[in-house]
């Protein structure tokens, strides 16, 4: 009996076939739709102080530098070939040899970037709190992303390493190998599959599951039950920042780096192909991004415990804790001393 799974064949990533309308780019509406429910809903739990056009243009702004942040990045990180340095145009060209591709590759980490940029000015710029809105930003994000990975899951991309344990799926895509490895019929025996001499498919790790599921779902729900039970204000952001960062290092590991990068930090040389796990101390372009994302939350939460007027606010409106009416106090008594010395 084969110990894997076959990738359903009946999940195509067009969603009307001869129609240039896929699952991947309908998932990034569901996301930012999940994050705008999920945002609003605790905006009027808490009573947040910010009016539907501030809301509705916080979304719009975040979203499109969401979107710009993840294409340049990809753009300019992930595509090891010279083409948009020399053509910079072609990063939001949505056409290749007269054919409609959409925007080709997606970056992560550059979406946080731009985001972030975002909600930072438009925060400052409407008089809104960076670290409320970020922290209801850092509850919110999580599950939408879930179906960005979805998305990739049906297009059966960004799969994982190869395996031989009951969690292995055969990917259509995925580059097969020959059986005159040892390893490759090594593989192939603990799974059941026949060799007839030609290449093999075998059998990988859904690692785009693992991502929706750790990164989204499990992180989601550590972040909301928190999100009344934070001790300062911007504790969701550092949280979600060491939390995904965390998640996806690990499961770095079981997806296969991409094969014209490798890895950025090889400190084992094994001769091992990428598509095979062979050491923990070789790291790839996500897990290095990853570590930088962690130490960024670790610097965000040491500087945001320091600064003033860090008490969150459960609900406003409400009546005030003696600290919040103290720190309130002196904060007017600060401002009327610089009118007096104007």
């Amino acid at each position: 009996m084969p110990l894997f799974v076959d990738f359903p064949s009946w999940l195509k990533p067009q969603i009307v076939p001869f129609l240039p309308i896929r699952w991947y780019g309908l998932m990034y509406i569901v996301a930012f739709g999940i994050a705008w429910l999920v945002y609003r809903k605790q905006v009027a739990e808490r009573r947040f102080p910010i009016t539907e056009n501030q809301l509705s243009g916080l979304f719009f702004w975040g979203i499109l530098a969401l979107v710009a942040g993840a294409r340049i990045f990809a753009a300019l990180v992930y595509e090891t070939s010279s083409i948009y340095r020399e053509k910079p145009y072609l990063i939001f060209w949505p056409f290749r040899n007269g054919a409609f591709t959409g925007l080709l590759g997606m970056s992560y980490h550059g979406g946080v970037i731009g985001g972030l940029l975002a909600i930072v000015i438009y925060s400052v710029v409407h008089d809104l709190d960076i670290r409320e809105t970020g922290d209801m930003f850092a509850a919110s994000i999580p599950l939408g992303y879930t179906a960005g990975r979805l998305g990739n899951f049906i297009n059966g991309e960004l799969y994982g390493r190869v395996t031989s344990s009951p969690l292995g799926m055969i990917f259509p895509a995925a580059e097969s190998f020959s059986p005159n490895e040892s390893w490759v019929r090594e593989i192939a025996g603990k799974c059941g599959i026949a060799l007839s001499g030609g290449p093999v498919n075998l059998p990988r790790h859904p690692s785009q599951l693992y991502e929706a599921l750790f990164e989204g779902i499990v992180l989601w729900a550590l972040i909301w039950l928190l999100r009344n039970k934070k001790p300062f204000k911007g504790f969701l952001v550092g949280l979600y920042l060491i939390g995904y960062g965390l998640f996806r290092f690990v499961i770095e590991y079981f997806r296969e780096p991409d094969a014209d990068l490798g890895y950025r930090i090889e400190l084992v040389r094994t001769g091992a192909p990428p598509a095979l796990f062979a050491s923990p101390w070789n790291f790839s372009t996500g897990q290095v991004l990853c570590f930088a994302m962690i130490l960024a939350g670790v610097l965000w939460l040491l500087f945001m415990q320091r600064l003033p007027g860090r008490e969150p606010v459960r609900v406003y409106g409400e009546e005030k804790s003696e600290d919040e009416k103290k720190a309130e106090e002196q904060k007017n008594r600060r401002k009327l001393r610089k009118k007096l010395r104007a």
